[in-house]
């Protein structure tokens, strides 16, 4: 179905609006999909708060042009999706990595992070980093391991000394 003008312009300006707020965009070729396996990858990419979108590789270009996604530019050739995400660097990594594991028509073409383009075989080191609150949970237990392991050795004195009592107890019996 052809698009006329202001529609096209209408999409050009979304897909500008989510490429100006993102992170990290993601650019996957999602040939040979059937469209239950692309209903997952949707389901997948809200769970993960990821804006998916299917345009017209002419379209994205214009939508691109100065962003930080712009650095995707030269991957996009052919059916290809883009994935934004607003928060999580590695959020869109995370989503087409995990797709891709079952299904193997999905083909990542790359990532770009904060202005960055990264190759998609090296997708899988983005993807493996922790999220926010992951490595806000990981800062914390470090900092509260100290505490806790003092905590325990003030807790050890009175109990060393009631053993040794105790030992003194059954000796004198």
């Amino acid at each position: 179905m052809a698009l006329n003008l202001e529609a096209k312009k209408v999409i050009v300006k979304q897909v500008n609006s989510l490429a100006s707020d993102a992170v990290s965009v993601g650019v996957a070729e999602y040939r040979g999909l059937t469209v239950e396996q692309m209903t997952n990858l949707r389901a997948a990419a809200i769970q993960a708060n990821v804006s998916l979108r299917v345009v017209k590789n002419t379209l994205a270009k214009r939508a691109l042009t100065e962003t930080t996604c712009e650095c995707v530019m030269p991957v996009l050739s052919g059916p290809v999706i883009l994935g934004f995400s607003q928060e999580d660097p590695g959020a869109v990594a995370r989503v087409f990595k995990d797709f891709a594991k079952e299904n193997e028509d999905l083909i990542v073409r790359g990532l770009g992070v904060s202005g960055e383009f990264v190759d998609a075989d090296q997708i899988k080191r983005i993807a493996d980093l922790p999220t926010k609150d992951q490595a806000i949970s990981l800062m914390m237990a470090l900092m509260l391991a100290p505490v806790e392991k003092l905590a325990r050795t003030l807790n050890e004195v009175p109990t060393k000394v009631t053993r040794v009592v105790a030992a003194v107890r059954d000796q004198k019996q």
